[in-house]
């Protein structure tokens, strides 16, 4: 087996077999690829039409989540290389041997970054851009589309971190900042997403927030002084202003002055602390 397609499927009965044929046309050989439909506790025909279309169907017996989905599939996948990808049409199979390209000059994971237009409305693509732009400046590097479902990756790597995946929307990203983190190489190719068969599962204040919530907690394990630096330096400007205001005007030195001053300390330490624990947990295994 070389190549493990995993396509983490609920209620995607209108698209699945129509995207597991479409996977065939261009990997045809069951012996040196597989596809793998992980359906998360669908109440439609999404199963029995994923297993009929070619693919090894994968069954958990209630919903738990997209990225409890994507580590079924990892998990149970025999080729070295796992591309993953939507169930729902938004990926046209042929840019899979673009991202394989990227693997064979030595990455560790390729990334279908989308381009303009490829997006569901207008607020997604302006979330994914603060996204992008967040993460960029947490990770030190370029990321181009930080919550694509489009991506291959070497398997032996991406098992390690999942342990970081959380059960629901947001494995891209983290898995993401975590091959940065490891040092690992990620490379961008750009593709165009079509507009998705059937209805999407994503909300858009609730996903919203736990994306953003997941960048700040791998960010924490990422750099933490990225977090930390930021909220000493601005306590500590506070400080400053409040105590030259008081002394202004008062000419004293208040407890709210001192307070901040001691609280802009402790947060740097807390970072350069979490700096060390970071550089354990990511130290050479060997």
């Amino acid at each position: 087996m070389q190549l493990s397609i995993v396509l983490p499927a609920k209620n995607e009965a209108l698209a699945i077999a129509d995207t597991v044929r479409a996977i065939r046309q261009h990997y045809p050989d069951p012996r040196t690829v597989e596809v793998l439909v992980v359906n998360d506790g669908s109440s439609d025909e999404t199963a029995t039409l994923a297993e009929s279309a070619g693919a090894r169907v994968l069954h958990h017996p209630y919903s738990k989540g997209n990225g409890a989905a994507i580590k079924t599939g990892a998990r149970a996948a025999q080729a070295p290389i796992i591309v993953f990808m939507d169930a729902d049409g938004q990926h046209n199979p042929a840019d899979i041997a673009r991202l394989l390209q990227q693997l064979e000059q030595g990455h560790d994971m390729a990334v279908g970054a989308r381009q303009k237009g490829s997006q569901a409305s207008w607020w997604r693509g302006l979330a994914n851009g603060f996204y992008n732009r967040l993460a960029s400046w947490m990770t030190g590097h370029f990321v181009a589309d930080l919550t694509s479902g489009l991506r291959a990756v070497r398997a032996e790597k991406f098992r390690e971190f999942l342990y970081l995946l959380p059960n629901g929307f947001s494995y891209p990203t983290t898995s993401t900042m975590a091959f940065f983190r490891a040092g690992y190489s990620v490379s961008y190719v750009p593709i165009h997403a079509a507009k998705r068969i059937g209805q999407s599962h994503i909300r858009l204040w609730r996903d919203g927030m736990r994306f953003l919530l997941i960048i700040f907690k791998i960010g924490t394990l990422f750099s933490p002084l990225k977090i930390f630096g930021p909220v000493a330096l601005l306590m500590f400007l506070l400080a400053s202003s409040w105590y030259g205001w008081t002394f202004i005007h008062a000419h004293k030195f208040t407890n709210m002055s001192a307070l901040l001053y001691t609280g802009s300390v402790i947060t740097f330490m807390m970072g350069l602390i979490s700096e060390q624990i970071t550089a354990l947990m990511y130290k050479d295994r060997e």
